[in-house]
């Protein structure tokens, strides 16, 4: 069976006393964070980097160390099972503006309530849940 890395980031940005959360709508139809395929030699977070300036346009990326989170799943593709591990980083921005790539239909900025109702996958949701959770437990929100 094939395996693929990802990496990718849970962002968000503070505007007063709200948090809003960067979500991305997927030509499949899913809403997802930014990610993309780790290259041979690339470290991760150089990835994330990397894929979220490539997806979004966003260069401006503060990093909240100490919030790592992988998921598993399987996926098809041309009838051939892969799996697929994607480890997700935290990241703050200040920067609102968002220019998505051809691989994306659109975007949101979202409270985390809505952005929780909004993410398509479970395993998704529980990355959320633990980046809210992790930003609350340092006092970030």
């Amino acid at each position: 069976m094939k395996k693929e890395r990802s990496a990718g980031a849970v962002i968000y940005r503070k505007e007063g006393d709200n948090i809003y959360f960067l979500l991305l709508w997927y030509p499949a139809g899913h809403w997802d964070f930014p990610k993309g395929n780790i290259e041979p030699g690339e470290k991760e977070i150089d990835t994330v980097k990397r894929e979220v300036y490539e997806e979004t346009g966003i260069t401006d990326l503060e990093f909240i160390f100490g919030f790592r989170e992988t998921i598993r799943y399987f996926y098809f593709r041309n009838k051939e099972k892969i799996s697929k591990e994607v480890i997700f980083y935290l990241a703050r921005t200040n920067q609102k503006d968002v220019k998505i790539s051809y691989e994306h239909k659109g975007y949101e900025w979202l409270p985390y309530e809505k952005a929780l109702e909004r993410i398509t996958y479970d395993n998704s949701k529980d990355v959320l849940r633990k980046a809210y959770n992790y930003l609350k437990s340092i006092g970030e929100i």
